[in-house]
């Protein structure tokens, strides 16, 4: 399902797709921050935002983009912006494994992130998927922050993930009603502070 680029402030108000109740976007919210899939006009600026944000090699948004099953947003400070930062999913049968989030470094902590994450579970909402899934970085404490403040939790550890340093990652998992949209209660199943 491609959507049209822009901001979905309006569409999450009136209860999204389907009226299915979504989560009201950071862009809505604070008005700085625009959401759009992705475009071939796009990727340089999107690949040069992954290059700053990922140390290992070997992803390209141009090989996103090609595969069905994913999802690619950007966020820019306003429509018709340079992009600040970018999202990857896979949706794949009633999961969304959400890949890849970066930020250009300079405009971190803006909201963008957010932003991002708020259409990726607008989305799942919408299409009913059950569970969200990712991976993030043990000593990555704002981004482990961001994911718990939509209700992500820990799921496990996968020991020495990142082959630029060897660093673990933690897996997080969010639980949807795929009827209402809405976050599920879960907990820790592991212990990942300190």
């Amino acid at each position: 399902m491609r959507r049209a680029r822009g901001d979905r402030g309006e569409r999450a108000r009136d209860g999204g797709e389907g009226g299915t109740p979504v989560p009201t976007p950071a862009a809505a919210r604070h008005r700085v921050v625009r959401v759009a899939h992705v475009e071939d006009p796009d990727l340089p600026l999107i690949e040069a935002i992954a290059r700053d944000g990922f140390a290992e090699g070997g992803f390209s948004v141009a090989e996103e983009l090609g595969r069905p099953w994913a999802r690619v947003w950007s966020a820019a400070p306003a429509a018709g912006a340079t992009p600040a930062a970018f999202l990857v999913a896979w949706h794949v049968a009633d999961e969304l494994h959400v890949l890849n989030v970066a930020t250009t470094p300079a405009l971190r902590r803006r909201g963008f992130a957010r932003a991002l994450m708020d259409e990726a579970l607008a989305y799942a909402a919408a299409q009913r998927v059950r569970i969200v899934l990712l991976e993030v970085r043990r000593s990555n404490r704002a981004a482990i922050k961001l994911y718990r403040g939509f209700g992500f939790t820990a799921l496990g550890v996968r020991p020495r993930y990142y082959a630029d340093n060897d660093e673990d990652a933690i897996e997080m998992i969010l639980g949807l009603d795929p009827e209402s949209g809405r976050a599920l209660p879960g907990r820790d199943e592991i212990r990942i502070d300190g």
